[in-house]
């Protein structure tokens, strides 16, 4: 049964997911605030209001919404809630949850692009239709004001932002000093290390963010922070936070190490290399273990371990 801890309750949610279900969170603010919103099915929403009412409230009673990130399992929902309420997250959020068709174009240009560098048979194209099928999920809705690094969020005294990068460019954490309490969408996971997804350039500039690499420098700034519990987008709740960043920082090192070994031997495209990193998966989660392989490649650029070739596809070796 869902149930108030601390002025805060958890509320998990289906999704048609891989990941299976997501996290929601209501906090007992000067507004009563829901951190993220679940997917758009009715089944998520007949879930939420099913959970609303073992707190004794509903959806009608929500006055705020919070996003961490912009993904289509923590927005969907937002097109069933009133026009009224009042919803806030990072400004990275609104081209993916109020999307033109002129974004659709440029997300769709840039991965056909990347798709030919990254040496991808054309068979593998049609694949990015699922971009747009994926958004189905997600909502139309635009943010009516903008968090960023340090700020309160409206009705939530004693809580403060984190910007978060990597697994999404619009990623937030929350954060309440007073306990040490972290809201922390899907920066940290217990069970699983969440993808570090491709997105096109930010407004205005050209360079491709690199989400591995922002993804690990999101998770070691949380170690300046006196945090005791992580209620996290998925899953079950974080308590050793540190050992599990380490692990975390260890393994993918582990993972790009192996890849280096490769390329010591011969000179690999990324999609050979995503071949034979996933060779069970990545051919029906095509974008997450693409942007899994560049990841690691950002990672051991960034280490001065490789170079790559400007051929077409781009390859890449040792030093």
């Amino acid at each position: 049964m869902t149930e108030w801890k601390e002025g805060i309750a958890k509320i998990t949610l289906p999704t048609p997911f891989e990941v299976g279900d997501v996290n929601a969170y209501l906090i007992k603010g000067e507004r009563l605030t829901l951190i993220d919103a679940g997917v758009k099915t009715k089944e998520c929403w007949n879930s939420l209001k099913t959970q609303m009412a073992d707190l004794h409230v509903s959806p009608d009673d929500i006055e705020q919404v919070i996003l961490t990130h912009h993904h289509p399992d923590h927005v969907g929902m937002l097109d069933f809630l009133p026009d009224t309420i009042e919803l806030f997250g990072h400004p990275l959020n609104e081209r993916w949850i109020h999307p033109t068709e002129e974004f659709f174009q440029v997300q769709e240009e840039f991965f056909t692009a990347l798709f030919h560098q990254f040496g991808l048979p054309k068979e593998y194209l049609p694949s990015l239709e699922n971009l747009r099928k994926t958004l189905k999920y997600s909502c139309n809705r635009s943010l009516t004001g903008h968090l960023h690094e340090g700020m309160t969020p409206p009705g939530l005294s004693g809580w403060q932002v984190i910007e978060a990068p990597g697994h999404a460019q619009s990623h937030i954490a929350l954060f309440r000093e007073k306990d040490g309490v972290l809201i922390g969408g899907d920066l940290i996971l217990a069970h699983i290390s969440p993808n570090p997804l491709l997105e096109p350039p930010l407004l205005g500039e050209t360079e491709r963010p690199k989400p591995l690499l922002q993804h690990n420098e999101s998770m070691k700034k949380l170690l300046s922070y006196p945090i005791s519990v992580v209620y996290t987008g998925h899953g079950d709740e974080v308590y050793q936070l540190k050992e599990l960043i380490e692990k975390r920082l260890t393994r993918q090192h582990e993972r790009a190490m192996t890849v280096l070994d490769w390329l010591r031997e011969e000179q690999l495209s990324v999609f050979e290399i995503c071949k034979r990193l996933f060779p069970a998966v990545y051919k029906r989660e095509l974008l997450l273990t693409i942007s899994e392989t560049v990841g690691q490649l950002d990672y051991l650029s960034s280490i001065g371990e490789i170079t790559n070739k400007d051929t077409q596809p781009v390859l890449f070796q040792a030093r």
